[in-house]
């Protein structure tokens, strides 16, 4: 894309319940990540960058994220932060169940940031959602994060999960950066570099040692 982006900045769901509460972040380190999320927060402050904040929540009697509960606020990092629009939501995706798109087409916003929590649940899910709308997207590895599962299908630890999602992310869905270089793309006024499936698997058959496809 060669024209400037219009961005908005979209936080999901940094509450207490994955700092504090029965969700705990693992990989990157929480306070990492918080910190992260709030530079990326003052930054698209200064220049303009449009910050809308998602707020997971759930029925009062819910085992997590229950509305009221200490679990269920913002985090700090958030909550003492100015944004633009908010939005409840009930299912992973932010454009499920809310306004999320046509505020953004209203402001004729071109390139959605991503942020906050889970980077495997609802940041995967809003971004996968957001690439199918049209938008280019952003992912801000290092202001998100993963917690491990283990069930009937096996175990993943944190980083694992982080590790893969941001990949498969890169591979085609969104620009996947650090916090500083994202930074940097806002201050020169760039797009963030992108990638495609088949290069992304042409350059894993090189690295494994194999011959690529003719």
């Amino acid at each position: 894309m060669s024209q400037k982006p219009r961005r908005a900045l979209i936080v999901i769901d940094v509450q207490n319940e994955y700092v504090t509460g029965g969700l705990q972040i693992e990989y990157p380190p929480v306070e990492e990540s918080l910190r992260n999320i709030g530079r990326a927060m003052d930054a698209a402050r200064m220049a303009g960058i449009a910050v809308i904040v998602i707020h997971e929540t759930s029925p009062a009697d819910s085992l997590l994220f229950a509305e009221g509960s200490a679990g269920w606020e913002l985090h700090e990092v958030v909550a003492k932060r100015p944004y633009d629009h908010y939005q409840r939501k009930l299912l992973p995706s932010a454009f499920t169940g809310t306004d999320l798109a046509e505020w953004l087409a209203e402001r004729e916003i071109d390139t959605l940031t991503v942020v906050g929590y889970m980077t495997h649940n609802c940041d995967d899910t809003t971004v996968k959602h957001a690439f199918d709308r049209g938008f280019q997207v952003e992912f801000l590895s290092d202001a998100s994060g993963s917690v491990p599962y283990a069930n009937r299908a096996g175990f993943a630890s944190a980083e694992e999960i982080h590790r893969v999602l941001s990949v498969v992310q890169q591979s085609r869905f969104a620009a996947v950066l650090s916090t500083d270089e994202w930074l940097d793309c806002v201050a020169q006024g760039k797009a963030a570099e992108r990638d495609t499936i088949y290069a992304s698997h042409q350059r894993a058959l090189a690295q494994l040692g194999h011959r690529p496809a003719a």
